[in-house]
This record gives structure tokens, sequence and C-alpha cells, in this order.
């Protein structure tokens, strides 16, 4: 840009620049494949024509570029298909409810085998924390309302590999039937379907100390003068962890440093509990918040065994909250196979997150190459291995 002003004769000495951020909403666009078709001069009846590149959907006219977006829009942006409906209109393209919603079972059928290779790597994992929430799941045995179907996700903290498991309940035959082949250490909160895990000889279990803290916070109005002296050594207990993390100790140098400083605190808000809950009745809530305590206790206090274990699993509890914001959303899966995509999605999407992978990239690049791909290099797929080839970054 040139100044309005007679600038004859003078000399530049400089310039300044300024840079403005601005946005053009996407657009959607048409690709050709325009292939010539030959007849052979020397054999009769043979025309020889180029084959197409492999589709996401054979015979299908959307591209891995569209079906990324719809994806990355519904489940990471947490965007009903009715509202990306809305938005194509405005951009002059009308597209059914139902294309939308085949476009998304044919790309899920597609990303099943890598969805299958995820959770295969997160159950050869020897740490794992896991917990569930509810999804509302239209069936047709329940006109005018919705079943209650739960999402189990399993997250390996050390790899921060995430794996969704959709089930009709929340009965303990799910985490059974999915952990039937994990061996190692499995951290929960104190829901009543993980204690069958105790009789299972290759799974230790771990329990969460936020869980346990937020009973006592819970009974700051109840009980103040114990509830704050509860948390007044729960929050000991985590400086010390704050200074392990902030120190970016070792494995060996945590588990040192818990030995010396976590345990005689722990050991402290075990007597003072165990004294103080014989002087108030049951079902008082500071009594109940110590009761809940005590009787996890030995799962609570194993993660001083080991510095790569961490007391609570609050990391799983922030994969879980995606599924959250989509309730708020789209409300509702429309069938449980419309359940177990999602948790699919949840799944593949949530651990691009977890190793800062750009989700449209990814889902794109894995889109166009998957219908090739040999079961042999899925592992290169995986968001956790994927490298981003594409020239514009």
């Amino acid at each position: 840009m040139e100044p309005k002003d007679d600038i004859t004769g003078a000399i530049k000495i400089g310039e300044e620049i300024t840079e403005i951020l601005d946005y053009k909403p996407g657009r959607l666009f048409v690709k050709k494949f325009i292939r010539p078709k030959y007849k052979m001069p020397e054999v009769e009846n043979v025309i020889v024509i180029a084959e197409l590149p492999s589709l996401p959907i054979p015979r299908g006219n959307a591209g891995a570029g569209l079906l990324s977006h719809i994806l990355v829009s519904k489940y990471c942006d947490h965007l009903p298909l009715y509202r990306q409906i809305q938005q194509f209109k405005r951009q002059q393209i009308t597209l059914a409810d139902s294309t939308l919603n085949d476009w998304v079972k044919a790309s899920c059928n597609l990303l099943e085998p890598l969805y299958n290779r995820l959770k295969q790597r997160v159950l050869q994992s020897d740490y794992l924390m896991a917990d569930e929430t509810p999804i509302p799941v239209l069936t047709e045995d329940k006109k005018g309302s919705t079943h209650r179907g739960y999402l189990w996700v399993y997250f390996d903290p050390l790899r921060k590999l995430v794996c969704f498991d959709y089930r009709k309940s929340r009965e303990k035959a799910g985490p059974i039937d999915f952990l039937k082949d994990f061996k190692g250490s499995l951290q929960t909160d104190g829901y009543g379907a993980y204690t069958e895990f105790e009789k299972f000889k290759h799974i230790t279990l771990f329990a969460c100390l936020v869980h346990a803290r937020r009973k006592f916070n819970d009974s700051l109005k109840i009980d103040k003068k114990r509830a704050e002296h509860a948390l007044s050594l729960f929050k000991i207990i985590y400086d010390i962890e704050r200074q392990a993390r902030e120190g970016n100790l070792s494995f060996e140098e945590r588990k040192t440093l818990r030995l010396k400083q976590a345990v005689p605190i722990l050991n402290e808000l075990k007597d003072w509990m165990t004294a103080e809950i014989v002087k108030l009745p049951p079902k008082n809530a500071i009594a109940m918040a110590m009761a809940y305590t005590l009787k996890l206790w030995p799962r609570l206090i194993r993660y001083v065994d080991d510095g790569k274990y961490l007391p609570d699993n609050n990391l799983i509890e922030n994969t879980i909250r995606v599924v959250a914001l989509g309730r708020k959303n789209y409300m509702f899966a429309g069938s449980h196979e419309g359940a177990q995509r999602a948790a699919m999605l949840y799944s593949l999407l949530g651990t691009c997150k977890q190793h800062d992978v750009e989700p449209f990239r990814w889902m794109e690049d894995v889109l166009t190459r998957i219908s090739d791909c040999k079961m042999s290099q899925l592992d290169e797929l995986l968001p956790q291995n994927w490298v981003d080839s594409s020239t514009d970054k």
C-alpha cells in the first residue's frame, strides 16, 4: 500500500507491516476425474480406461475431505448433523439427513479395523484407568423415550491412548468382557462393578484420591472442622505430587519422594479417620466420606509403590467430557449401533487430542488411504503413530 501523498524523489527508509487475522468460510467444491476411453486398434471390443483412485465410499460422491469435516464437526465440535445440513444449505447445497447418516455409517465401517487395532493396543497396556458415562439411545422397543446406555472409557495415561466401548447397561458384564485379556493395574472410582476385578489374579485395582477428597469437600457445610482437617491433609499429598511434577522427577525419584513424604501423611489421615468415624452417626455425611475412603484404602494408597502410577484418575474424566458436551447438543444416539459408532469416533479422535494431532488432517488422510491399507500397516494410521505428510501444513 503506497501513501496518497506525492512521493516523487522520496527515499524509502523502511516499512511497517501490519498482520490481520481474517477468515473465509469453508467451501464445498466438485472434484472431477476425467478418464479418456480408448478402443484398442488390434483387439476387437476391448476398451481401455484408467482406474479411479480408491474412494472412501465406493460409487459414492462424497470425498474424504467432506466426510472428515462431517465427522470432526460432530464428534469434536459437537455439531449435530441437522445443523450441518443447515450450514450446507447456506452454500446452496441440499443434503438429506439420511444421506449424511449413510455417509457416517460408511465411514465408520472403514474405520472399524483401525478402532479394533487401537483397542488391541490399549489392552496391551499394563496400567489403565476406567470410567463410564450414560448416553441416551433411541430404540424401537421404547417409543417416545430413550434407553439409558453407557459409554465405558479406558485410558492408558503413559501412552496416551483412549478407547470407548458402548454397552447397553452399567452392569459389570461390560468391563469384565472388555478387560478379559487385560493384565495389569486398573484405576477406577468406587463404583461397585469394578470391585469384581479384585477376584482377577492378573488385575490389580487402584482407586482415586480425588473422588475421596471430593466427598469431604461436599461435607464442609455439615462438619466444617473435620472436613477442613481432612482437606488439609489431602492438600499436602497433592503438594507433594506437584513438587514431583514440576521437578520432572523420574518414576524412581517420584516413588522415593512419596515413600518419604506422602506415606506419613496418608498414615495420619487413616489413623484420624479410624478414630473419628466411631464418634459419628453412620448416615452423617462426613462419616460416609470416611467410610468410603477407608473401604477403598488399600486401593487408594497403592500409587505410592511405583512412580508411574497417578494418585487419581482425573485424566480419564477429562476424556469423558466430550460425551457430556455431545449430549447437550445432539442429545441422543439414534440406535445401539449409532452409540457404538460414537464410541469408535470418540476413541480415535480422543487419541488424536492426546497426541496434539489435528483431527481433520488425520481423518482426511486416513479415509483416503485406509481402503488400500494392509492389515500389517494399520498401526501407521493410528493417531499416536501418524505422520502428517501433507504439503499444506
